[in-house]
């Protein structure tokens, strides 16, 4: 233990639920990881312990949903992507609607409920082919949530189009979007942005796009993809970037959004998560395969950084473990250093997999790992509502 008289005033002020300024999450991070772990399980608890009828301390949940990339050609050519291609390379699709079908009917199969839709950003599709593939979708898979398009697409969408956001998130949303996965994020820091995807969104452009979609209804989530080129500090201010916007959003968001887009039944409405962030998700870079020469992270690094986010997040209901980049083992970790969620199943995934990790979990495996913790597993939506 630290002997530090301000320190155990900082640590005390966490276990009872204060916020944290940057300079103060940069004196936690320092802590013993089991420390850190410590703090951070703690507010978990405080955060979900009302959750599910006061039962949320006893649950962890999953979701089970497919990443469907609808096409790899993208003109950003990012320095950690190893999935992007142009339009020259052998290698270069864009996925047939015969294809997302199929693809989707064997993830109801499986108990889907979500269809996780994303891609490059190709400078010839046209707005229409976006809402014929949307009104596509929803209108065979009703029941299906579309949670689709991270905020650089919108931003790549914005140029292409050349339409505000607004009206294009309006559209989608009138088509069949559902809410936004927070891809895109990496560090929201500009610095950092111009040296490894210098032709992408920067940190006001994302931002931007979530604020818009959150005042619109639609809720999202938030990521942040780190240990490469950024410093500590940076994922620090990546972690004020959104706590702030969070409470942005959190202040003027009605709680409510058209069944429509839930997935449910057109013409009613149901209570969900504020417009908002539902939950944040913070995963390692993955070299293998990429440009960008960078040191990587590993676990122990991993799970520092989770905890300090769940500290750092207040106003974030849910965290996901990575499991995807981690493993199942440390994915079943990171439960206790602040994660009240394992994510997704992942029946299909492109992205990581191209730099070089394959790690895949069935529905089993998430039970068993959750409840060999002592939570009870449940199966839930992407407004975190249990399906099971």
């Amino acid at each position: 233990m630290i002997c530090d008289a301000s320190l155990d005033e900082l640590m005390q002020k966490v276990w009872d639920g204060g916020r944290i300024a940057q300079a103060e999450a940069l004196r936690l991070y320092h802590l013993p990881i089991e420390e850190l772990g410590a703090l951070a399980d703690r507010r978990r608890q405080l955060a979900r312990k009302s959750a599910y009828g006061g039962r949320g301390n006893r649950i962890v949940t999953y979701i089970v949903d497919r990443n469907i990339n609808y096409t790899n050609i993208c003109n950003v050519y990012c320095k950690f992507c190893a999935f992007y291609r142009t339009e020259r390379d052998a290698d270069a699709y864009v996925i047939t609607f015969d294809e997302i079908d199929r693809k989707i009917e064997e993830t109801i199969e499986l108990g889907g409920t979500q269809i996780l839709l994303q891609g490059g950003h190709h400078p010839k599709l046209t707005l229409q082919w976006y809402l014929d593939l949307l009104s596509h979708i929803k209108g065979k898979f009703h029941q299906v949530n579309l949670h689709a398009f991270s905020p650089s697409e919108f931003v790549h969408f914005r140029e292409v189009f050349q339409l505000p956001l607004e009206e294009i998130i309006l559209k989608f949303m009138q088509a069949g979007l559902g809410s936004i996965p927070g891809g895109g994020g990496e560090i929201l820091v500009d610095r950092v942005r111009r040296r490894i995807s210098p032709l992408k969104a920067m940190t006001d452009d994302w931002l931007e796009v979530m604020d818009v979609a959150h005042r619109l209804g639609l809720s999202s989530s938030a990521t942040m993809m780190f240990g490469h080129v950024e410093t500590v500090e940076d994922r620090i201010e990546h972690l004020e970037r959104v706590r702030a916007q969070q409470d942005k959003s959190r202040s003027g968001a009605s709680g409510r959004v058209p069944c429509s887009q839930a997935g449910y039944s057109p013409g009613s409405e149901v209570a969900v998560h504020p417009a908002g962030f539902t939950a944040f998700i913070c995963w390692t870079f993955q070299a293998e395969h990429t440009k960008l020469r960078a040191p990587t992270v590993g676990a122990h690094e991993y799970l520092r950084t989770q905890a300090l986010s769940r500290i750092y997040l207040d106003n974030f209901p849910s965290v996901q473990s990575s499991w995807v980049t981690q493993g199942q083992e440390i994915g079943q970790v990171a439960l206790n250093y602040g994660a009240n969620d394992l994510g997704s199943i992942m029946i299909e995934e492109n992205v990581v997999s191209q730099a070089g990790t394959s790690f895949r979990m069935a529905v089993g495996d998430m039970r068993r790992l959750i409840s060999e913790l002592g939570y009870e597993p449940h199966q839930r939506d992407n407004w975190y509502r249990l399906v099971n």
